[in-house]
């Protein structure tokens, strides 16, 4: 059994960590791009059945009746849970093919599928992703699509080396809000744009020392749980869901809710690399998890026509007197830092807007007024909602796609790679999210100097450690 890693031993590894991934045993795969057929059933592949699974699974398999022909768990139970689930929507599940390492999935029906689905842990996207692009078969990866910056341009090189169709699973990039946003902020309804202020109220990350080891849960396959990350024995605070919180597996909140809060205005404000970041404050955390909260910084600087922007974030739940974390954001603006005082003040100017009721969102500040925008880019509107209405719309000039799932299958079955949230986008966004985990891991204060073009950091070179990862040995692409 490996021993555990700990940051500083992965620290030490940091010369042998290039993370450069080694296609030597999926090449020989044909670039299978579909002929346009719009009358074909799609043969799909479920990689990761819990959670965001089943939206997947009701969009493409239930509703758009296209053929699941696998499915890949690392826990048996899940494929119980959706045996069922398909058997209340009148769909057969019998004849379904299971796995628990999606490598063998690929061995044995790589030539057989159309589509693959991922929604794992963090950790567990970009290999199965790459795999796939390499057999031609088209990928639809949960966001973030990745799990580190490395990943991140290895899989935007060969998703425009095999040109198949791609898509990060971020819902509301293909909502009106956003692209209403982009609309607006283009046609300069506000002006211009210095700085943006975006929340949420989760808090995914964790403090104190590894839990004790427990014994591994019947039908849980851990080895391949683990899969591409460093060894680790079993313990509860990972498995089901506190995975986003360690180095290891996730990316914490930004991670979580980064893809869907930030995409806004990474897309409006046309936002490229940053020339740094810096966490202002960090609450929570270890050598081994993510902060409980924290307010970051990003510095973008001046592009085509835009100002040099500061893009700011607050993570963490508001602690009631008890020191439980409560999700009340009301309770938490004017008193906790790690949401924005922008949003207090507003609320007090602005008693009806109702700003502090959902769970995420942005607030958008130019010279000539501020756009709020919710979670997916919902409730898009200038501030107050008075003078929102007494404002003449910009002209539309974006696509209106029918929903995120009908954009991946239709590109799919035209055959024509293009999507709404192709890889080409989805890694630039996901990396400009996860820089701001460069930012928690040097601490507060440490301003982190990065070279996007070159992919590293200038400054604080031990952080490049965390930019590509080593895999662990049986999981190298």
């Amino acid at each position: 059994m490996m021993k555990n890693l700990n940051r500083r031993l992965f620290l030490q590894r940091a010369a042998l960590s290039a993370g450069a991934l080694t296609a030597t045993r999926y090449l020989s795969g044909p670039n299978l791009l579909l002929a346009a057929d719009a009358g074909k059933k799609l043969n799909c592949v479920m990689i990761g059945c819990g959670g965001r699974a089943m939206s997947h699974l009701d969009q493409v398999i239930n509703r758009q009746k296209h053929n699941l022909v696998a499915m890949v768990d690392v826990y048996d139970k899940q494929f119980d849970s959706v045996r069922k689930w398909m058997k209340n929507k009148d769909l057969d599940g019998s004849k379904i093919a299971t796995f628990t390492d999606y490598r063998r999935m690929f061995d044995k029906l790589g030539k057989e599928i159309d589509a693959v689905f991922i929604a794992t842990p963090n950790h567990h996207h970009a290999l199965p992703a790459m795999i796939a692009m390499q057999l031609g078969k088209a990928v639809y990866c949960e966001k973030p699509v990745c799990h580190d910056i490395g990943e991140a341009r290895q899989l935007r090189a060969m998703a425009a080396k095999y040109k198949v169709p791609t898509q990060m699973g971020n819902q509301g990039h293909c909502m009106e809000g956003y692209r209403n946003l982009c609309e607006y902020i283009c046609g300069g309804v506000i002006g211009k744009v210095t700085e943006t202020h975006s929340w949420t109220n989760r808090a995914n990350g964790g403090e104190g020392p590894r839990p004790p080891v427990e014994p591994v849960p019947a039908g849980l396959h851990w080895d391949e749980y683990i899969g591409p990350a460093p060894y680790r024995d079993f313990h509860s605070d990972i498995h089901p869901h506190e995975w986003h919180g360690w180095f290891d597996f996730g990316n914490g909140s930004i991670g979580n809710m980064g893809c869907h809060v930030l995409d806004g205005l990474f897309w409006a404000m046309k936002i490229d690399h940053p020339t740094s970041m810096e966490a202002e404050e960090i609450r929570g955390g270890s050598d081994e998890r993510y902060p409980i909260g924290s307010r970051i910084r990003w510095d973008i600087p001046a592009r085509e026509d835009m100002a040099p922007l500061k893009v700011y974030w607050y993570e963490g739940l508001h602690k009631n007197a008890k020191g439980k974390p409560q999700g009340n954001l009301r309770a938490a603006v004017g008193e906790d830092r790690n949401f924005p005082a922008l949003v207090a003040e507003l609320q007090k100017q602005y008693p009806d807007e109702e700003l502090d009721r959902g769970d995420s969102g942005t607030l958008y500040v130019g010279d000539k007024g501020i756009i709020y925008t919710g979670t997916y880019g919902d409730k898009m509107h200038i501030l107050p909602w008075e003078k929102m209405k007494q404002t003449t719309a910009p002209k539309k000039t974006l696509p209106r796609p029918k929903d995120i799932f009908a954009d991946f299958t239709d590109a799919i079955l035209s055959g024509k790679p293009e999507t709404s949230v192709s890889f080409e986008y989805g890694t630039r966004l996901t990396e400009f999210a996860i820089l701001g985990n460069l930012a928690q891991k040097a601490g507060v204060g440490r301003k982190v100097e990065w070279d996007g073009p070159n992919m590293k950091v200038k400054n604080l070179p031990e952080l490049n450690a965390w930019v590509k990862r080593d895999y662990r040995k049986g999981w190298q692409l």
